[in-house]
């Protein structure tokens, strides 16, 4: 039941009584009332709540911002209570709101401790990384004791999702970068008549290092981003936790059917790149210096050999397996919100392609010193 708080000026003393309940519900029309209060020439403000029958939180904190309303214009207050549970009710609303008030505001670290946080959590970071690369090689080898434990259709449905939906982006990006890498190598061969050369170059640069960096990185932003994103929402939507449940165990279900999938499939997607890319220089070389296709490919069979090819085709399974591996860890870790996987996404694919490059370095001095 609600009845109109009392306004009373007795010598630039102003009381505020307050009668039956102040709740959430009564709150809006209190407010109005009140809003008619001139606070000019107020030496104290008294609230009055002896008559009041009920008084839940709502009611105050309503009446403490009131109050710290007062206290912004500098006039003192006091406040009148009968019943105990009220006088407790509004005590705890004034302790927790001089709680939340007071939180130090975000401290700003020095130079030296943000350098210790970074490297911290790049530490934590990699520690689990290594944890997820630990349970995903005991998982392999429970996976690979028999042939029963391999799951061949899911395996097949990975490499379609994977590869063959991929072969487009991949020959088509292949393509163009043949055509650029040509068409800026030609005008500089002109200069010198080293036109032929056009062939030695191309041969060698997208066999050995721009079709396996070009595939993984498509691959990286189309399948390993896409393995993030699955794997994030099935966390969010407890799909994983339902599958503990059931006895299914998730790593030989999801993770380790895309990482063969993808292991299997890439030295394929690279050898299109590879041969689309040789048609896109070989179409440059045919329109800009005069070379003819069967003198490309002449020249090709003379200077290329074939370790050249080959030494892109073995990185593959390793550009796939940390694609795979990165993409699916980052799904992992996705927490119970959507923001977060965009997020884990995005990283996925930052991390993966950081990742190829790391690896392409090391096997490119690998191979150089071995003399390969």
């Amino acid at each position: 039941m609600y009845k109109k708080p009392t306004i009373d000026l007795q010598k630039e003393q102003l009381f505020i009584t307050f009668y039956e309940e102040l709740t959430l519900y009564t709150i809006d029309k209190i407010q109005n009332d009140l809003q008619s209060i001139k606070y000019m020439d107020i030496a104290e403000v008294v609230f009055d709540f002896s008559k009041l029958t009920f008084l839940d939180t709502a009611g105050a904190i309503f009446i403490y911002n009131f109050q710290q309303y007062f206290h912004n214009h500098k006039v003192p207050f006091s406040t009148l209570f009968k019943e105990q549970s009220h006088k407790d009710t509004f005590a705890l609303i004034v302790k927790k709101m001089k709680n939340s008030q007071e939180l130090q505001a975000k401290k700003e670290f020095g130079f030296l401790e943000k350098m210790g946080r970074a490297f911290y959590g790049y530490i934590k970071g990699l520690l689990s990384f290594l944890h997820f690369f630990g349970e995903l090689f005991t998982s392999n080898l429970r996976y690979m004791t028999s042939l029963k434990n391999i799951r061949f259709k899911e395996i097949a449905f990975e490499i379609n999702e994977s590869a063959v939906r991929a072969l487009g982006i991949v020959a088509l990006t292949s393509f163009l970068i043949g055509l650029v890498v040509a068409y800026q190598s030609a005008y500089q061969l002109k200069l010198y008549g080293a036109n032929i050369f056009i062939v030695d170059m191309l041969g060698l640069s997208i066999f050995r290092e721009l079709a396996p960096l070009i595939t993984a990185i498509v691959i990286a932003g189309r399948s390993g981003s896409a393995y993030a994103a699955q794997i994030g929402a099935m966390k969010i939507t407890q799909e994983l936790d339902a599958m503990k449940t059931m006895g299914f165990e998730p790593f030989a279900f999801l993770v380790l059917p895309r990482i063969i999938a993808l292991m299997i499939t890439m030295p394929i997607l690279i050898f299109i790149a590879d041969m689309m890319a040789m048609l896109g220089g070989m179409i440059i070389a045919n329109v800009d210096l005069n070379i003819t296709p069967s003198l490309f490919i002449d020249r090709f069979n003379e200077v290329i050999a074939a370790k050249h090819f080959f030494v892109g085709i073995v990185k593959g399974p390793f550009f796939a397996f940390l694609i795979a591996s990165i993409g699916i860890y980052r799904g992992l870790m996705v927490k119970d919100d959507t923001q977060s996987i965009g997020f884990n996404t995005t990283k996925s694919v930052v991390e993966s392609i950081f990742a190829v490059i790391v690896c392409d370095a090391v096997f490119s001095i690998a191979f150089t010193n071995l003399g390969i």
